[in-house]
């Protein structure tokens, strides 16, 4: 099983919860790190951080199985950290090393990491939304009992790629789970000025498809909703529409400022920070303060173990331009 990925639609133990907790961390030093790099002009093209996010791509993943696929967005390193790619060769991808996850050829726009079956971040918008259904149609083709999920964002649901997507896969009850990471806006567009439906999980019912809501800022709930439509998917009941409603801290990418926010709008939002929030769930439950302060650090030496590491990797050689592209 991959990444400590649970098999079980129960509530997850204490300790599955303590590990979800730690993910979080990992994966919130990780973009940290990344907007520092970046700011150092280390990054090969740009890059789109999901700080405020987390809990989406944890709570999901967490309820997945060994064989299972995930596709996401180029906002895409929490939910292919959240498969089980190593933190190093993320970094070493958007650092543009030789080791990287993609031999440093991918950037931050593209990273994948096949044996986690975390199949691709993609650049395109919805593109990945159809990839997602062939995934599922592959593993009923093969008899396998796995399941595809797909991440995008609220501006994927406006593109012909979303509806194409659904219907087919409703069409055919492809095991298929569609996540919508509803942070409000579509690149710096705010929703309401390009979609006229407050509920993106409605436009499901176009498609006579299952659907649900979920705080995208709770792990226990993304984690609840998730398992539920997987195990329907794998019982031949079809597809669904999760919309997770969450929020982005950093905009849209790194040369962005996100001056279009209304005043107050972050800090409410980052009164609910999912980290927290779950930080609050765990010690409720018994967890001594200090374990969770050690669980921090032990997080942040992690990352910063792993960024060394890939930070003294060499740049691909000039001889590998030429591989793994259609001649």
């Amino acid at each position: 099983m991959s990444a400590g990925r649970s098999q079980s639609l129960s509530v997850p133990d204490l300790d599955s919860q303590l590990e979800m907790l730690r993910a979080m961390l990992e994966i919130r030093f990780f973009e940290d790190e990344c907007h520092r790099l970046f700011a150092a002009g280390l990054v090969r093209g740009s890059t789109h951080l999901g700080q405020g996010q987390e809990a989406v791509s944890v709570g999901a993943c967490r309820a997945l199985h060994e064989g299972d696929t995930m596709t996401c967005t180029y906002r895409g390193h929490a939910a292919t950290l959240a498969m089980g790619a190593p933190l190093d060769r993320a970094f070493g991808e958007i650092l543009g090393k030789g080791g990287g996850l993609c031999g440093g050829k991918g950037g931050s726009m593209h990273l994948m990491h096949a044996e986690t079956g975390a199949m691709g971040s993609f650049a395109i918008v919805g593109g990945h939304l159809p990839i997602a259904c062939g995934l599922a149609f592959a593993a009923r083709y093969r008899s396998a009992p796995d399941i595809s999920i797909c991440f995008f964002g609220d501006g994927s649901t406006n593109i012909g790629a979303f509806h194409e997507a659904l219907n087919l896969a409703s069409i055919w009850k492809l095991p298929v789970l569609f996540v919508c990471e509803n942070n409000l806006y579509g690149e710096y567009s705010p929703l309401a000025r390009t979609t006229p439906i407050e509920r993106l999980a409605d436009r499901a019912d176009s498609y006579a498809m299952a659907k649900a809501v979920v705080d995208g800022n709770d792990v226990l709930a993304i984690h609840a909703v998730v398992s539920e439509a997987s195990a329907r998917a794998r019982a031949g009941d079809g597809p669904t529409l999760i919309e997770a409603l969450t929020y982005r801290y950093k905009g849209h990418s790194r040369s962005d400022p996100a001056t279009y926010r209304p005043d107050g709008e972050l800090d409410s939002w980052l009164e609910r920070d999912p980290i927290l929030t779950h930080e609050r769930v765990v010690l409720d439950a018994g967890v001594p303060p200090a374990r969770l302060a050690a669980m921090r650090d032990a997080a942040k030496q992690l990352v910063t173990d792993a960024l060394e590491r890939a930070l003294g990797w060499s740049d691909p050689p000039l001889e590998s331009r030429l591989e793994d592209v259609y001649a």
